[in-house]
């Protein structure tokens, strides 16, 4: 065998050899591997995952209403099943704002929501309760489906708790991106022209997790044509809260709405009422406080009990030690109206608990009502509440006290009382003293938390002279109810010895507690409507008991008026004057202090001019002034009635004598020497302007032509002759042949200037009921008021011309300018 054919049999040998080993190894590995397993795929983005992968141990949780997980800037919501379904109340409000932009903690929306499952999504839905009709009535069906609530906002499951009980959400975006109803309300965007939100400036500072409410805030920047501040940057940004909070399981029973006693209530449209057509039914905002189950008996013997659920304010750990007792008392004063409405120890304040005693306490919690101390140069203070819209039903409230409030309360109580009270005088009081202004106004604002509005209509019961005793006035305070703005009592004369200074829960407070909070046993709703009008009823006619409604938009009642005391407004204004014309020559005396300059006595030099134009207000809202006295169809007599002629002429001369002719009491050389190198003139201008513009309105005057229309010259105080009577009181001069000075050389042409308002520039304005605005509808194109003008124009015309040539030189060219001025008026062309 050849050398070359032997390599080539061990070539194939080796080569078989070598596969059959292969081949072996090969079947023997196959028989130990497991068969190949397609490799799972990716989840797909966004898609459910296990809940150890979505909640992870780098997430920080806060237990509460939900679970809330937080990592970075992404926050997660763990909500049991059980929550799904529940009605939440969602409270939006812009906790901390733009400089410009008001003051914080003002709600800017509320609105019911509730979480949904739907399929892999959760869906957050806006629940309305406007329109309604009970569930068992064939029109609810209708109502449903005329009624689609909205879907606010949707998100992805992420994952199902371990327990299989709780759904996890990614709930950032909600809170991270403009959702309008949750971020800068619609008038402020409009308003200051806000286009829309800057992410890269806005964030979720935090989400807390509360046993019942959820509480988010979060800052948000947007691009804004017309900022109120900074306008170089061309934004705003602001601090939104959102509270979540979970509505009761049971609404509680409603109680119906009366406007003869003043509340704050909601309404809703009610289709399975038996009235022919759609019905708006109201119901008083109020706490649920209910008459224990072994009490009952005792209540129904008229025996004081304690609630089932104590209503409890906690004063702000931040307040200052010195004013703590005296808020405390502002809030338990209000006893004595729960006792009137069968309850004892149902109010009361408490201190919060220090760290240490409770460190899980928050202010933030639903679960507590807040009085909370601001450090702010905000002169104010407010009391909101947050109530359950099906049912009324407050659920907690905080009062924000802000800490410049001090310096209201210190110029009201100086310039109103220091005449006869020593205690109010000097730039500080003694603590004694402001602490009890500082019940005054925490007695006040609780009283908005428990449902009271203010009732401006409550201190025009008191005869004027009944302030002035010091019997009276320590039984009664200086008005039947504490949520008037009865400040203080500027009426009282020195040698008054004895008598009240301000207001206290009074005969109209214990009345409307009464009313709104005492139970009615085993009674529904609509069951206890004939109980609660026979209260009512039970004091009809008797001034102590009347709800005055506050008015905006202009003073249509004469006795319903802020900061004003009394039944007749010309003599408590008289009272006022007198006292006023007390204080300003000890001004200087009562406001120095050594090594300081003189803005304290400029400060309180005008709060005086201040004080004595509430006064021009308070009488001349009796011109043309319609009285309101709520009743119902029942009751004798009208709820609208005229201000009688002679009050109406008497409150114009009042005005004439005490402003029109120059107040030069109020002209001291002094105080100008010592806080202005100018003002004085321009000054008594602007008092007699303001004052002058409001009796020409054109609302009044509608009044007074209607008035004259339906009840005659004979009953009414006519449109001219009170165009007349102020013509005369303020052209004075021109009839008697006097020189006319530079104060009423300015009174004169602002006459001029509004009767060329009234003649070229007015304009049509509708009328108006609304509860809180008021306005008198006129058509000034087709009404009298331009011929009453062109003629008073006409007639003053005249009048000027043939006075042109007498008095100094001063005044001929004053009344040769007002001839001139009155031809431009008429002929404006």
């Amino acid at each position: 065998m050849t050398k070359k054919v032997l390599l080539k049999i061990l070539l194939v040998a080796f080569v078989f050899g070598f596969s059959a080993e292969s081949n072996a190894q090969f079947w023997k590995k196959k028989k130990k591997e497991a068969p190949k397993v397609a490799p799972k795929p990716k989840p797909k983005k966004g898609a459910m995952q296990p809940y150890s992968k979505v909640v992870t141990k780098d997430h920080k949780t806060d237990d509460g209403l939900f679970k809330v997980h937080t990592k970075d800037d992404s926050y997660l919501f763990e909500i049991p099943d059980s929550l799904l379904k529940r009605e939440m109340l969602m409270v939006t409000r812009i906790a901390k704002t733009a400089s410009g932009l008001g003051f914080g903690g003002g709600k800017t929306n509320t609105q019911v929501l509730r979480w949904e499952r739907n399929n892999k999504n959760i869906l957050l839905r806006i629940v309305s309760y406007d329109v309604v009709a009970d569930t068992i009535l064939p029109v609810h069906e209708a109502v449903v489906n005329s009624n689609l609530e909205p879907i606010l906002f949707s998100f992805p499951i992420k994952a199902i708790s371990k327990d299989s009980t709780a759904t996890v959400i990614d709930a950032t975006e909600l809170f991270s991106s403009d959702i309008k109803p949750l971020g800068l309300p619609g008038f402020y965007r409009k308003f200051y022209q806000a286009t829309r939100m800057d992410k890269t400036r806005s964030y979720i500072d935090r989400v807390n997790s509360y046993p019942q409410n959820i509480e988010i805030r979060h800052v948000k920047t947007y691009f804004a044509n017309k900022p109120p501040s900074n306008s170089a940057l061309g934004s705003i940004t602001l601090e939104m809260s959102n509270s979540m909070v979970l509505l009761p399981k049971v609404p509680m029973k409603r109680r119906y709405f009366d406007e003869r006693v003043g509340w704050f209530a909601r309404g809703q449209t009610d289709y399975g009422l038996k009235d022919q057509k759609s019905k708006t039914v109201t119901y008083l905002d109020r706490y649920r406080l209910e008459v224990k189950d072994e009490d009952i008996e005792k209540f129904k013997r008229g025996e004081l009990v304690e609630p089932k659920k104590q209503i409890v304010y906690y004063v702000d750990r931040a307040t200052p030690e010195e004013w703590v007792p005296y808020i405390i008392q502002g809030v338990n004063d209000w006893q004595v109206a729960f006792e009137a409405a069968g309850f004892k120890n149902a109010i009361i304040a408490k201190r919060a608990p220090t760290k240490e005693e409770d460190p899980d306490y928050s202010p933030e919690d639903v679960r507590y009502s807040v009085i909370r101390y601001l450090a702010s140069p905000i002169p104010n203070a407010n009391g909101p509440h947050v109530s359950d819209p099906r049912s009324g039903e407050i659920l907690e409230s905080d009062i924000n006290w802000y800490h410049n409030v001090m310096s209201l309360l210190h110029n009201w109580f100086f310039i109103q009382t220091a005449a006869i009270n020593p205690d109010a005088r000097g730039n500080n009081f003694k603590t004694e003293t402001m602490g009890e202004l500082i019940k005054f106004v925490s007695s006040h604002e609780l009283g908005h938390t428990l449902g009271l509005p203010h009732n401006m209509g409550s201190s025009a019961a008191y005869p004027v002279d009944s302030l002035r005793s010091a019997t009276f006035t320590q039984k009664y305070g200086t008005a039947p109810s504490i949520m008037d703005y009865a400040r203080f009592n500027y009426v009282a004369q020195p040698g008054d010895v004895g008598v009240a200074l301000m207001p206290n829960i009074g005969v109209y407070d214990k009345h409307a507690i009464n009313w709104g909070y005492r139970p009615i046993l085993d009674k529904t709703a609509e069951e206890e409507k004939p109980i609660l009008d026979s209260w009512i009823l039970k004091h009809a006619g008797d001034p102590m008991y009347r709800f005055g409604h506050q008015q905006a938009g202009g003073v249509v009642d004469p006795t319903s008026q802020t900061e004003d005391l009394g039944d007749d407004a010309m003599k408590a204004s008289m009272y006022g004057i007198k006292n006023l014309q007390r204080i300003l020559p000890r001004l200087e005396e009562w406001t120095s202090e050594k090594g300081e300059n003189y803005d304290d006595l400029a400060t309180m030099y005008g709060q005086v001019l201040s004080q004595f134009n509430r006064y021009m207000g308070h009488v001349s809202a009796n011109i043309g002034g319609v009285t309101e006295y709520y009743k119902t169809s029942d009751q004798e007599g009208a709820v609208y009635t005229h201000v009688d002629k002679a009050t109406q002429r008497q409150a114009l001369q009042f005005v004439i004598d005490e402003l029109f002719e120059t107040p030069k009491w109020m002209l001291d050389e002094n105080i100008f020497s010592k806080t202005e190198f100018s003002g004085a003139v321009e000054r008594v201008r602007g008092l007699q302007a303001r004052t002058l513009n409001n009796l020409l309105d054109a609302g009044r005057m509608a009044r007074m032509i209607e008035n004259e229309t339906l009840n005659g010259s004979s009953e009414a105080y006519t449109l001219v002759s009170m165009m007349s009577d102020l013509r005369k009181g303020v052209w004075g001069e021109i009839y008697t042949g006097r020189s006319i000075d530079t104060y009423r050389r300015n009174l004169q042409r602002a006459h001029l200037d509004r009767l060329n308002y009234l003649l070229n520039e007015a304009k049509d304005q509708r009328g108006a009921n609304r509860g809180y605005f008021k306005q008198s509808g006129i058509t000034i194109n087709q009404s009298d008021i331009k011929s009453v003008a062109r003629g008073e124009l006409k007639r003053l015309q005249r009048d000027a011309k043939a006075a042109s040539n007498r008095g100094n030189t001063l005044t001929r060219y004053h009344l040769q300018d007002v001839v001139d001025r009155i031809d431009a008026i008429l002929d404006p062309k």
